[in-house]
């Protein structure tokens, strides 16, 4: 319960500064969870990534996964491509079993089922750790600019990762496990792009396309997928 509380705390005081920078991008500890429409543990997940997309210190993403499509219900979100990248993280750990509800924090820790003080204490293990790369998001017209500094350098490259993300819908479900709840999903994955390498010794300067009104976040990652350096997103 102690956990839970100081979380929260932090969301309210992030809060509360949060209106004096919407136009800038900003850093945070990634949160992704694997869920899916058609599967019943996962509306109290989503519920709690809901709650955690409050905090802009926090880069929740939500990535719909297609293995329950088949028992009735095909979430419209849902993508392969995410299913690929939770199998991949799965085989970084040499697991052979992937599970939803999943959260996934920094790109290294990994927790099943819904489990919000088990989440909270792991994004505070984060958020204490020392920043090694700074990250930076600019866009102009319909280009991105990503620049990022690592002090010390990195001794190993890193990937630049484009997220597009959709911030909140609703859907009433009518067939499958979840036959007849409503529920609103927050910070719903549109792609997840790989934009370029960098080998973490010089500063990076990428400039990407970035069509469009959606938010985005920028994430920078050790290959496997492993451990996230640096993460920024931009409204």
């Amino acid at each position: 319960m102690q956990m839970r509380w100081t979380l929260g705390a932090a969301c309210a005081l992030s809060l509360g500064i949060a209106g004096h920078a919407q136009a800038q991008s900003h850093t945070g500890v990634v949160v992704e969870l694997f869920t899916s429409q058609g599967c019943s543990s996962c509306p109290p997940a989503d519920a709690f990534l809901a709650a955690l997309a409050s905090d802009p210190r926090l880069i929740p993403l939500a990535l719909h996964v297609d293995y329950w499509d088949y028992i009735g219900w095909e979430d419209q979100f849902a993508d392969p491509r995410f299913t690929q990248r939770q199998k991949s993280y799965a085989r970084a750990v040499g697991s052979r079993t992937i599970y939803t509800p999943q959260m996934i924090v920094g790109g290294v820790d990994r927790v099943e089922g819904n489990a919000p003080e088990k989440v909270a204490a792991l994004i505070l293990k984060h958020m204490q750790k020392a920043e090694r790369v700074g990250l930076w998001l600019e866009r102009e017209g319909d280009v991105l600019r990503i620049r990022a500094e690592a002090d010390p350098p990195l001794d190993q490259a890193v990937r630049v990762q484009l997220v597009r993300y959709r911030p909140e819908e609703t859907v009433a479900i009518k067939h499958g496990e979840n036959e007849g709840r409503t529920v609103t999903y927050r910070n719903i994955v549109t792609s997840w792009e790989v934009v370029g390498d960098w080998g973490g010794q010089a500063p990076l300067a990428i400039d990407a396309r970035a069509a469009g009104p959606e938010p985005l976040a920028v994430i920078l990652q050790n290959e496997g997928p492993g451990a996230i350096l640096a993460a920024a997103s931009l409204r």
